[in-house]
């Protein structure tokens, strides 16, 4: 089943220098293995393939039901450095929130996981 990670979990970002840092927080506890499971390093990093310049890295925070990812190279030097519209990095959350899941349909069903049908998203 296609799931939209904007309808698990909620994201916030912000800049430390020239690294992006995005926390993603589930919006129900039983979904953050679920999250902590698909969202690797690996998998944020191919996400911004062409957006950043370095390394991800990925800390989990389950007392929080919470991953923290760093961007390194996001910003292009840091908000007092870079030309981009968005130097402090806010609209990685906003990205990252866009990425599609594709979750076994058992386990979708037995989290009770909302569906993404993509023919029947509104038109933007």
């Amino acid at each position: 089943m296609k799931v939209r990670l904007l309808d698990l979990a909620h994201a916030r970002s912000g800049d430390k220098g020239d690294t992006a840092n995005v926390g993603v927080i589930a919006l129900q506890t039983e979904w953050f293995p679920l999250l902590e499971k698909e969202l690797t390093a690996e998998r944020v990093a191919e996400h911004f393939r062409g957006m950043i310049n370095g390394a991800v890295e990925r800390f989990v925070l389950p007392n929080l039901g919470a991953l923290n990812f760093l961007l390194h190279g996001a910003l292009d030097g840091g908000g007092t450095l870079s030309l981009k519209t968005d130097a402090q990095g806010k609209v990685y959350s906003t990205a990252l929130l866009r990425m599609i899941l594709d979750i076994p349909d058992a386990e979708a069903k037995r989290l009770a996981l909302p569906s993404f049908e993509p023919e029947n998203a509104p038109s933007r």
